[in-house]
């Protein structure tokens, strides 16, 4: 388990004390004195939850003791939520005196479900005392949340290397030796160039490798090469540095001015190559002073950083980074080959080749694990060992403190608290699977895991910010961003990585379904049919999440929710997109602690109870490609948490008072709907709506006018909408928040809407396809200042470019195809609008890149 779990849940539960509805329910109930206890042990014991779970590893009655306390925080976390969300019903139930709203919430009763509260609240204060009184049991201490733990470094490195020994590498370092040589009259006396990658992919390979090159050698009058690690000490840094210049210790009576005059001594006039392996540092500060110590050295002279942190790079200003690649295939298995047979014995073991190019492509090109696994099975000839290897997950691998989990996990430490829970969550997912940062960032949100710093700050940002953060650290690995709409993977060794910190209590592969216990609490379940027998019985009464996909024929799916609905009522995922559902059960509205609800692919449902909304606590529904749905719930204005609504019906048009009263809406998705002729009223009462997407509704002929007040609309996308055109939007003076912009699929569009960019100095990224009426950018591109990518495809009636977009000084990437015309106008050697576009880092030509 992540170690930060359970200082992260009494944080959460220290929070909704002090809500507004627990303050009224504790004088109501008289359970005051009993909250104020429950407070004050929480705030005695959090500070020494972290080493908790650290020693409890090593001592089991401590193991125990964290065991225990772990099952009352998770009670009380979901007994005080209840509260929360009883206060949002009762407020519904008396905000009409007509009573129009009770209907919802028949089975609610608000005096007695407070008593059994306020009977729970007495029970937990009581067994968390009694946890807490043993805590003098333990030495334990208090420790830093976010700080770094310097314990956990690796081995120094030494700059040494038996070029040999390395394969499939000498591309990147003629690239990194390129980089190193060059010497123009106006370059900087000091440059940096970074290598990033995750760990065990090669960085310090590539860096002892170009470090230990002849021209190098040549090139550079001295060399140093310094293992940094976590703990970047600048003052044992320069004595390093004066070590390594003057091949003697660097005199240790020294005063620290002094040191530093030593190494500006011993660099000076030298045109000198250092390499920093292993940086973690992000502090800028700390970096640029330690820089200027550097700088009198001669001209051309150059620091290399190995980094696993694309944000270490920024830091210390980089001017080029080397994100290292994996290793080709055919590499991967001669390196394998090497490290598991000795020299020319592969020959003689064919069958043990043929699976060793198996278990190689379980590596995925990751250098550290294809010799980690060589070597264990380096000696052994045995089929049965060699296929062992080949049929087990890495993670269960037994480890060194070399090997790849290892290497990986240091990673996983270095993160700051708030991002541990949040990789380990992202273990549910199958190996291999593409995942939305959307989707992500819903599912953290819905169990907790982002937690606000700003009151101006939404959810969405800061899980934004923490999908950035471990797409820089490399934990995740960017395929396609399109402005905000943003896919990722993680590489299988991470993947194993974060199942591997997960454990048991996050989450179980289906194919482990059966050694479960009733702690668990995460449930990811991708081959639903072969445990579909054993569902009903399980004793897992207090899972928070439960994934369902494809779970096998209609009668077998209805029924079979029906009992986890019964049975699991502290969900808060409950994924059961692609399902076969026939029907939604009545009793859904019973699960008020659900956050995050996924009905998508279901195409047999045609109605959908009104027991829906009774979920106050909803944030997600995701009812795309329901194809059958006749109809939006009326009360769909009471889901009054709702923040993502994805949605496909049959309709026409939707009520005036539907989703246009969702005041706290943030994204909305229509897709798919094929009667819709016209949207809503009332849109200008969203006015938290930040995403709008509308796409493959034919007979849409219209936007309504309400949409001109969605101030805070930021993301816009509307395609294949064959009738949808813009006459009554000319006269409109734009989204003044918009980001992005995607329009395709609009035959009935010849320019582009003044909206999408009048009076927003905020618009980066536009994306225009396959819209042939288009003419001219010229009018529209006048406003478009702050635009940093551009992607126009498939509008053959656009022929030229207008000569504004030389004055886009930000435009970044310029991407073309399907244009024939506009692409021989923007080539490189003859076409006439090249000078127009010349400032364009990165131009993409019918995808050929210039």
């Amino acid at each position: 388990m992540a170690d930060s779990f359970l200082f992260d849940i009494a944080h959460t539960i220290l929070g909704k004390l002090g809500s507004l509805a627990l303050q009224q329910f504790s004088m109501v109930f008289c359970v005051k004195n009993d909250l104020d206890k429950l407070q004050k042990t929480l705030l005695t014991i959090k500070d020494v939850l972290l080493d908790a779970e650290e020693q409890q590893a090593k001592n089991d009655e401590l193991a125990n003791w964290v065991e225990e306390l772990k099952e009352v925080l998770y009670d009380a976390d979901d007994s005080l939520d209840e509260i929360e969300v009883n206060g949002l019903r009762r407020q519904l139930l008396f905000r009409n005196i007509k009573g129009k709203v009770s209907g919802f919430f028949s089975s609610f009763n608000p005096v007695i479900s407070r008593l059994k509260m306020a009977y729970k609240i007495k029970d937990i204060r009581a067994r968390l005392d009694s946890i807490a009184a043993d805590k003098a049991k333990f030495p334990l201490s208090v420790k830093v949340v976010n700080g770094p733990d310097l314990q956990r470094t690796r081995d120094p490195t030494c700059s040494w290397i038996q070029p040999s020994d390395v394969i499939g590498r000498n591309h990147e370092k003629d690239v990194m030796v390129r980089h190193l040589m060059q010497n123009n009259s106006n370059e900087e006396n000091l440059s940096v160039i970074s290598v990033v990658g995750i760990g065990g992919l090669g960085k310090t390979t590539l860096a002892k490798l170009v470090y230990n090159d002849e021209m190098i050698i040549k090139h550079f009058q001295l060399r140093i090469w310094l293992s940094v690690s976590q703990a970047f000490d600048r003052s044992k840094l320069a004595a390093s540095i004066v070590s390594c210049a003057t091949n003697k210790p660097c005199n240790e009576s020294l005063t620290f001015n002094e040191v530093i005059t030593c190494l500006q001594d011993s660099l000076r006039g030298k045109r000198f190559l250092l390499i920093l392996d292993d940086v973690w540092n992000e502090d800028r500060p700390k970096w640029l002073e330690f820089r200027s110590w550097l700088c009198g050295g001669g001209g051309g002279s150059k620091v290399i950083v190995t980094t696993r942190n694309e944000y270490v790079a920024s830091v210390m200003e980089s001017t080029y980074t080397h994100k290292l690649n994996s290793l080709p295939d055919n590499d991967c298995l001669s390196l394998f080959v090497k490290w598991a047979f000795r020299d020319g014995q592969e020959k003689h073991h064919p069958n043990l080749v043929k699976i060793g190019e198996d278990i190689v492509k379980k590596c995925k090109g990751v250098p550290l694990a294809i010799r980690t696994l060589g070597c264990m099975l380096f000696m052994k000839t045995n089929e049965r060992d060699w296929l062992s290897v080949r049929d087990n997950e890495i993670w269960l691998l037994e480890q060194k403190e070399d090997d790849i989990l290892p290497a990986l996990r240091l990673s996983y430490n270095q993160l700051p608290c708030y991002l541990k829970q949040c990789f380990a969550y992202c273990s549910m997912f199958p190996k291999g699977q593409d995942i939305a940062s959307i989707m992500l960032i819903q599912l953290w949100m819905a169990q907790g895991l982002i937690q606000s710093c700003s009151e101006n700050e939404e959810l969405e940002d800061m899980g934004t910010r923490y999908v950035k953060e471990l797409c820089s650290r490399s934990l995740l690995e960017e395929v396609e961003a399109y402005g905000s709409f943003i896919t990722f993977k993680m590489h299988d060794l991470v993947h194993d990585l974060a199942v591997s910190v997960a454990q048991n209590e996050r989450s179980v592969p289906y194919k482990n379904f059966g050694n479960s216990t009733e702690k668990m609490r995460h449930i990811s379940l991708h081959n639903y049919s072969s445990i579909k027998n054993k569902l009903p019985v399980l004793k897992l009464k207090k899972i928070r999440t439960l994934f369902l996909p494809h779970a096998g024929s209609e009668k077998e799916s209805t029924v079979a929710i029906g009992g986890v609905i019964s049975r699991f009522k502290y969900l808060r995922v409950f994924d059961l997109s692609h399902s076969r559902l026939e029907e939604v059960p009545l009793s859904i509205g019973d699960l008020k602690h659900l956050r995050y609800l996924d009905l998508s692919g279901n195409d047999n449902i045609k109605s959908l109870p009104t027991t829906i909304c009774r979920l106050q606590n909803l944030q997600t529904l995701r009812l795309v490609l329901c194809t059958q749905l006749l109809n939006i719930p009326r009360g769909i204005k009471y889901l009054i948490s709702l923040r993502h609504l994805y949605i496909t019906t049959r309709e026409t048009s939707f009520l005036q008072k539907g989703i246009g009263c969702l005041t706290t809406l943030q994204s909305l998705s229509i897709l798919r709907c094929e009667n819709l002729t016209s949207l809503f009223e009332g849109a200008e009462k969203l006015i938290n709506l930040r995403t709008l997407v509308i796409g493959d509704c034919p007979r849409l002929t219209s936007l309504p006018g309400g949409m001109k007040f969605l101030t805070a609309l930021e993301n816009l996308m509307i395609i294949n909408c064959e009738e949808l055109n813009f006459s009554d939007w000319q006269d409109f003076q734009g989204f003044t928040s918009l980001r992005s912009l995607m329009i395709g699929g609009l035959p009935r569009l010849s320019d582009l809407p003044q909206f999408a960019c009048t009076n927003s100095n905020k618009l980066e990224f536009v994306r225009i396809s396959t819209c042939p009426g288009i003419v001219d950018l010229r009018t529209w591109l006048e406003n478009a200042s702050s635009l940093r990518k551009l992607e126009i495809i498939g509008c053959p009636k656009l022929t030229s470019l207008p000569d504004i977009l030389s004055c886009l000084s930000g435009l970044m990437v310029l991407k073309i195809d399907k244009c024939p015309e506009l692409s021989r106008r923007c080539d490189k050697e003859l076409g006439e609008d090249w000078s127009k576009i010349s400032h364009v880092q990165e131009i993409c030509l019918n995808v050929v890149k210039l």
